[in-house]
């Protein structure tokens, strides 16, 4: 009974840490105070483990108040980092990757840094089962959810259709919709399918595949690995959906992508080491507001070539290990 309760309580205060909104102008990540962190749609896994992690700072970094703000998620995550609206992001590994190296969405390389390496994200292609789509070559011609602008779901949805030799400006009706919008247009039929990454579960999918039911499918697309590894390198790899993460007939076997948890490169070492810290310290807040967060481990927490590990996180994880 205390579990719950306990479980219950982190979930409100999850609830009211996530209301974010913009970073608040009094105090800085390096002198105390306010921490702001970017995460991405509401019913997505960015959103419920940055509410967490916010809640958890909050209560457990003595001087510090954080709030989590709802944003397109990782490519806007990083821009708003780097022009110091944001002080922690959440962002996947292909984006930070480019973002560093200064390449595709960025113009010119970024000084980021991360924390730790987060969980997998895995990419989910779901589509009604009476648009008689089996493939991603098979949307052609389709009404497709691409994700929010400037997130890592649109950016991984264009790779894959240009994998598939598809030109996402013209070869698909482009839908650039967020989680939450994607899921409703699917319901009402307005959009044949939709492309996301995220960590298992993810909110929006499960309410997706509850209320549709055999109406929609999640594809298999790891037939198109090969060519994305081949272009962009191995941070792309595959794992299966298992079928019961949203109650499907069959594993759906898939291409995944790590997630980093970035801050600018000036932070102070003693900041990014307590926040480095206070993650580990506190995985069971963050597991019981989402599952996916088994998979951030120490094992894995320095991982996150080609973006440098800040020295402050580098010395927290040595010290945890």
């Amino acid at each position: 009974m205390r579990l719950r309760t306990t479980v219950v309580a982190l979930a409100a205060v999850v609830s009211l840490a996530a209301c974010g909104g913009q970073r608040e102008p009094a105090g800085s990540s390096d002198g105390g105070g306010r921490l702001t962190i970017a995460t991405g749609n509401t019913t997505g896994v960015y959103y419920q483990l940055g509410g967490a992690l916010a809640s958890v700072i909050s209560s457990k970094m003595s001087g510090y108040r954080a709030t989590a703000s709802e944003t397109g998620a990782s490519v806007q995550n990083i821009q708003g980092l780097v022009a110091g609206n944001y002080d922690i992001a959440f962002s996947l590994g292909d984006s930070a990757s480019d973002a560093v190296k200064g390449e595709n969405s960025f113009k010119s390389k970024q000084d980021v840094v991360a924390l730790t390496r987060l969980y997998n994200n895995y990419t989910q292609v779901a589509v009604r089962t009476s648009a008689g789509v089996n493939s991603i070559a098979d949307l052609k011609g389709k009404r497709v959810s691409t994700g929010s602008p400037n997130s890592g779901t649109e950016v991984i949805a264009r790779r894959l259709l240009e994998a598939a030799g598809l030109d996402p400006a013209h070869d698909v009706t482009a839908q650039r919709l967020g989680l939450p919008e994607s899921v409703d247009a699917m319901k009402s039929g307005s959009i044949d399918a939709l492309v996301w990454s995220g960590g298992l579960p993810t909110g929006g999918i499960t309410d997706l595949t509850t209320s549709m039911g055999k109406g929609v499918k999640l594809l298999p697309i790891t037939d198109l690995l090969p060519k994305m590894q081949e272009k962009y390198g191995s941070i792309y790899t595959q794992a299966p959906i298992p079928a019961a993460t949203y109650k499907q007939a069959a594993d759906v076997p898939t291409i995944v992508v790590p997630n980093v948890l970035l801050v600018r490169k000036d932070m102070k070492d003693e900041l990014a080491e307590q926040l480095t810290k206070v993650i580990y310290d506190n995985m069971d807040a963050l597991v019981a507001v989402n599952a996916a967060a088994k998979g951030i481990t120490l094992d894995n927490a320095e991982k996150t070539d080609p973006v440098p590990l800040h020295p402050g996180a580098k010395k927290a994880i040595d010290g945890l290990k």
